[in-house]
């Protein structure tokens, strides 16, 4: 008679470090496929994103243009692949020209295989309406620190004017990454 194994749960340490080296290998691999970027960023990021995503940015991926979301910005684009992992590993759906939710991914992992290449919705740097999840494009360094704080300045400004009834007001953290 052979004894059976029964698996250990995994603790909320190992969770988090398996779902850590999970985003630095597909960026390692994003990268080495398209045979151009650096994946120094993306892999020392990783557990600073990973923690970003999951305690402290509100979004809905069902819900991917949910007006009272957190926006993340990134605007490295050697780091680029760090959102396309996210959109990717947390789910978030596809939205159609029109805004509405499509029900698909927004990144999928064949989509991750083809980073950098020609019309891929994993560009090098991040467009917005070409990949959802994509909160604005960014390009030259520092672009994406000043889209972001315009950014959180629009939003504070709308919840002062449209949140007048209520006690709270919306709070909308920008999360920017630059170099």
């Amino acid at each position: 008679m052979s004894a059976v194994t029964i698996a250990q749960p995994m603790t909320d340490k190992e969770i988090a470090q398996q779902s850590i080296n999970t985003i630095r290998t597909l960026c390692m691999d994003a990268v080495q496929q398209a045979n151009s970027g650096h994946p120094g960023t993306p892999m020392a990021m990783a557990p600073v994103v990973y923690y970003l995503w999951q305690h402290i940015l509100r979004f809905d991926p069902d819900h991917p243009i949910w007006p009272n979301r957190d926006r993340f910005v990134l605007s490295v684009g050697h780091a680029s692949t760090l959102l396309y992992a996210m959109l990717h590993l947390t789910g978030v759906k596809a939205v159609n020209p029109k805004y509405e939710t499509l029900g698909q991914l927004s990144v999928t992992l064949d989509d991750i295989k083809h980073f950098r290449q020609l019309d891929s919705k994993c560009p090098g740097h991040p467009e917005y309406r070409w990949t959802s999840g994509v909160e604005t494009t960014t390009g030259p360094l520092g672009q994406g620190l000043a889209t972001s704080v315009g950014m959180a300045i629009a939003a504070r400004w709308f919840a002062g004017s449209f949140n007048s009834n209520c006690l709270i007001t919306m709070s909308m953290p920008y999360v920017v990454t630059d170099a």
